[in-house]
């Protein structure tokens, strides 16, 4: 035993997540009220740490999700097959008209001064449909699963997900696979339904059987409903807050080993200061720092979870880990889109203190 998890040696699939895959219009710098063209890219808080491990990390992964046939559903199963992710779909059709539908996520870059704005239309999306009974679990565990993930994005969908996420996380507990889940609030999401009562009944249901919990101060507080501390952090790269929360969501949930977060201190939407930390079995861990121009912001904290978890997967010490996550993280916002652009190699460059000259 490591880290206090009980990581498989082998099996099939290192790591399996299941979450909706969404598309992501981003017309760049430019609002939305002024764009003429957007780049489209494929996207979900789960199933990004699956693509980042395959692609990355060259870890077998697969995700568990909805897929709905017609152009936009082969657009985005076209993208989980070029990032080397497993599929396994319930699939729905099209009625040509008004779903069900594969989400769209508009997103543009911002700039300086200027935030990046963020909106949705998940109007009759198929994931949101997907509900306890849907998934064939013995189908997806037959060949071994070392590692299963979710987040709180597909647990805040409809009133069916957060229960189909419980069912997966204990039918990965009796295959032996370690659990993970990413609390990531959105209070858009669940203010749609249910609010912030029902998210933290929901998430109370699947975090009891979770061993590893990634989520900030803000996530504890909202998601988990853990008061913060008196303590106050002196900056955002200050671990104090975070970890003063810690007893609390141990004494709550005592079969969490793990909880870990990005820090992040935003000075312009160009230019963040960066961190990351780590609870592991109740000790502390916290990376270096960092100085981040920002190119697309999208998906750095999914960065930071798949590095971390291939840390953990790979039996890299606690601090190796974090520092793995951390670097990857930063390194994913240099690069358009919400996955991966970044090799294996430039990852432990960066952890070891790379820096940014040329590579000849």
């Amino acid at each position: 035993m490591k880290y206090g998890l009980n990581i498989s040696e082998t099996g099939g699939l290192d790591f399996v997540s299941i979450g909706a895959l969404i598309h992501r219009l981003d017309p760049g710098i430019i609002p939305f009220r002024k764009a003429t063209e957007c780049k489209i890219h494929v996207s979900g808080g789960e199933f990004n740490c699956a693509a980042n491990l395959a692609d990355c990390f060259g870890m077998n992964t697969g995700v568990v999700t909805a897929m709905v046939d017609y152009p936009i559903g082969d657009l985005i199963a076209e993208r989980v097959r070029a990032m080397g992710v497993k599929p396994f779909y319930k699939r729905f059709k099209h009625n040509g008209v008004n779903g069900p539908n594969m989400a769209t996520v508009y997103s543009d870059r911002g700039y300086g001064v200027r935030a990046p704005v963020v909106f949705y239309n998940r109007s009759n999306e198929a994931a949101a449909q997907l509900k306890p009974g849907d998934v064939d679990w013995k189908a997806v565990f037959s060949g071994g699963v070392r590692w299963f993930h979710s987040g709180g994005i597909f647990a805040a969908l409809s009133e069916t997900t957060g229960p189909l996420i419980a069912e997966g996380m204990k039918a990965a507990k009796a295959a032996g696979a370690v659990t993970s889940f990413d609390l990531n609030y959105r209070a858009k999401l669940w203010n749609i339904w249910g609010g912030l009562e029902r998210a933290q009944a929901v998430v109370r249901s699947i975090v009891e059987n979770v061993d590893v919990l990634v989520g900030n101060e803000e996530d504890l507080q909202l998601g988990l409903g853990v008061p913060g501390p008196d303590v106050a952090a002196k900056s955002k790269l200050d671990p104090s807050t975070f970890f003063g929360m810690i007893d609390q969501v141990i004494a709550k949930y005592p079969k969490v080993k793990i909880v870990a977060t990005t820090l992040r201190e935003v000075h312009s939407t160009s230019h963040h200061s960066w961190g990351a930390v780590a609870w592991i079995d109740g000790k502390t861990f916290v990376s270096p720092t960092c100085e981040l121009n920002i190119l697309d912001r999208v998906g750095g904290g999914d960065g930071f979870a798949s590095g971390f978890f291939y840390g953990l997967l790979s039996g890299e010490s606690e601090q190796e880990a974090v520092s793995l996550g951390w670097a990857h993280g930063a390194l994913l916002t240099t690069f358009p889109g919400d996955t991966t652009m970044a090799t294996v190699e430039q990852v432990r460059a960066f952890a070891r203190g790379g820096s940014a000259r040329i590579q000849r």
